[in-house]
Formats: structure tokens, C-alpha cells, sequence
């Protein structure tokens, strides 16, 4: 990994560590949809730092829109260009639905509590407007909706859209503030994004990631051990989705959160300290199922399973006890 990058991922690491959250660094665990885990309460974040977000393609965002879903989490990407244009501050960019903000933007955001107020679609940028408190001051004032659409320069169904709370162009948005003497925006709250606004005269973003929910089960990964052990996992009625792109193979709720590893000893051997501190971030467990026989029970309170040791479960409340001993110094 460049150096930079890794400069860049420890100083937004740094910035949520000021800002009171708890963060897992995931990156040094390849390959992987998103680099760092955070927690603040009861607000999860999974964050993709990248130099240029052209880097994020259909499929990346969908995983990890798809991990989102399944701790749930706020997925955000840091981004700093877009092609040989940089990114401006303030503004919420979205690609395949996922959104993308810099990090000067995060910084004012947690640091001086100044959200964004603007979002880029192909259409141009775009900002949030409330919609009952424009329908408030235009009934006040007793205007029309045609009165306002030509003021704004703008269709009587477009007022009516931004009244239902769609997104206006700012050049729209600026005329109607200065017609009406009030702003009639509203912040971005990033860390309750789930979805890109729509705008009433221009698409939000570029075609949205899947956001149905995913597949739950184990399905075939191609691997004849993985895939037995995931059925055991299921066997034992744990609700398993397996993961691609992520430094686990698959998370499953018992009911608390399960992230669960396969694999050499030695790929545990590695991946101990992130899958523990991915753990203590969703605040739930860890466990890795190790393909050779083993003597020792955890690393660095990461347990480890055998697969005999795994059969013999029959529930998971059996499985999560056994783990949570062996997660004991």
C-alpha cells in the first residue's frame, strides 16, 4: 500500500478517535470493502478511504452497501478526487448510492459540528430542502404555487416536489431564500444517511447500489471445507451471511453479532487483531475455525475452533459460551 494512503487512513482514524469513537483499522487485511470500523454510542460506521472515488466500481460499493445492511452500519467513503478534479468540501458526493464526502468535510462535521448542506448528481449540486417549512412560509405569505415557480424559475410541479422534501438546484434554492428572506434548507446528517436524496429535476446520483436485503443462508463458496463448515454453522441455527471482500468469511447473529473466520492457523495467526477489534466495535464476537487440528484455544482472545470442536454444538447458545471462555484471558 502507498504510504500516503496509509497516512491518510491513520489520519481519519485519528480524527474519529478526537471525536469519541472506537475504531477497528481493517486495512491491512486485503481484500477489503471498507478500511476502518468506528463506533460512538449507538452509531456504527464502516469508512472506504480512497484517493480517487472513479476507484469505487458497481460491485465494491455493493458489498459494501451489503455490509451496511447486515451489522447495520452507516457506510461512508473519504474521498479526495473524482478524475483530476478534486472534491469540494460541503458537499455529499454518492456513487452506485454509497456516499462519499472529503475530509475536510468529516473534520467540520465532527470537530465544529458544521454539517453539509449540499449533494452532487450528474444533474449538478444539489441541496436538501425542507419541505414543510417552504410550504409553511409560501402559505404564510399567501403565495401560490405558480407565484413561487416563477420566482424560482421552475415548474409548479417542481414547487410541489420540494415541498415533499426533494432536493432543488442551488440557483433555484438561492432565489427562492432571497425571495422569501428565510432559509429553506436542511443539513445532511451524515451519519444517518441511508440512502442518496432525490432531487425533483435531476436523478440524485449514479445508479444506486442493490439495496435489497441480502441473502441469508450459507451458499457454496467454491471451497468443499468452507462451505461444510458454514452449513454447521447454520446446522446449529445461527442465521449466517456469508461475506466476500471483508477480513470475514461470514457474520451471523447469536443473537448478538458473530464474526466468523476460516481458514490455516496461520491466516489466524494474522488476523487476530482486526477481527478482535472489528468485535469489540460491533460489539459482538469473533471466532475462527481453524482446518488443522489445534492445540490452543484462542490468539490474543480471538477463539479458535477446530471443526470437531464445532460439531459439537447443537445450539447457539452452547457455541456462544464456549467462545466467549475461550475470548477470556
Amino acid at each position: 500500500m502507498p504510504q500516503a494512503r496509509e497516512r491518510w487512513i491513520e489520519r481519519v482514524q485519528a480524527l474519529l478517535e478526537r471525536a469519541g469513537f472506537y475504531v477497528a483499522d481493517a486495512h491491512g487485511v486485503r481484500p477489503s470493502s471498507f478500511d476502518l470500523a468506528a463506533r460512538r454510542d449507538a452509531t456504527l460506521l464502516l469508512v472506504k478511504v480512497l484517493k480517487n472515488i472513479d476507484a469505487l466500481d458497481a460491485e465494491e460499493a455493493h458489498r459494501l452497501a451489503e455490509l451496511g445492511q447486515l451489522f447495520p452500519a452507516v457506510v461512508l467513503v473519504v474521498g479526495q478526487s473524482s478524475g483530476v478534479a478534486d472534491l469540494e468540501s460541503g458537499v455529499v458526493y454518492t456513487r452506485y448510492g454509497v456516499p462519499i464526502i472529503t475530509e475536510e468535510t468529516l473534520q467540520e462535521y465532527l470537530e465544529k459540528a458544521i454539517p453539509p448542506y449540499l449533494y452532487a448528481s450528474p444533474g449538478g449540486t444539489f441541496a436538501p430542502v425542507d419541505g414543510a417549512r417552504l410550504h409553511t412560509l409560501r402559505v404564510a405569505r399567501g403565495l401560490s404555487l405558480g407565484t413561487l415557480a416563477a420566482v424560482a424559475g421552475v415548474s409548479r410541479r417542481a414547487i410541489q416536489l420540494y415541498e415533499d422534501g426533494a432536493g432543488a438546484e442551488v440557483t433555484v434554492v438561492e432565489r427562492i431564500e432571497h425571495y422569501l428572506g428565510e432559509s429553506v434548507v436542511r443539513s445532511i446528517e451524515l451519519f444517518e444517511i441511508r440512502r442518496p436524496a432525490a432531487s425533483a429535476e435531476a436523478p440524485a446520483g449514479s445508479r444506486p447500489a442493490r439495496t435489497t436485503a441480502p441473502e441469508r443462508g450459507p451458499k457454496a463458496t467454491g471451497d468443499p471445507w468452507r462451505d461444510g463448515v458454514l452449513e454447521q454453522l447454520g446446522d446449529i441455527g445461527l442465521e449466517v451471511t456469508v461475506t466476500t471482500r471483508a477480513p470475514f468469511d461470514a457474520l451471523a447473529r447469536t443473537p448478538d453479532i458473530l464474526l466468523a473466520a476460516l481458514g490455516s492457523l496461520r491466516t489466524a495467526l494474522h488476523r487476530a487483531e482486526v477481527l478482535q477489534g472489528l468485535a469489540r466495535v460491533a460489539e459482538g464476537h469473533a471466532l475462527f475455525v481453524v482446518r488443522e487440528p489445534i492445540h490452543r484455544t484462542s490468539i490474543d482472545g480471538l477463539a479458535l475452533l477446530s471443526v470437531s470442536d464445532l460439531r459439537r454444538h447443537r445450539d447457539p447458545d452452547e457455541l456462544l459460551e464456549e467462545i466467549s471462555e475461550r475470548e477470556s484471558p
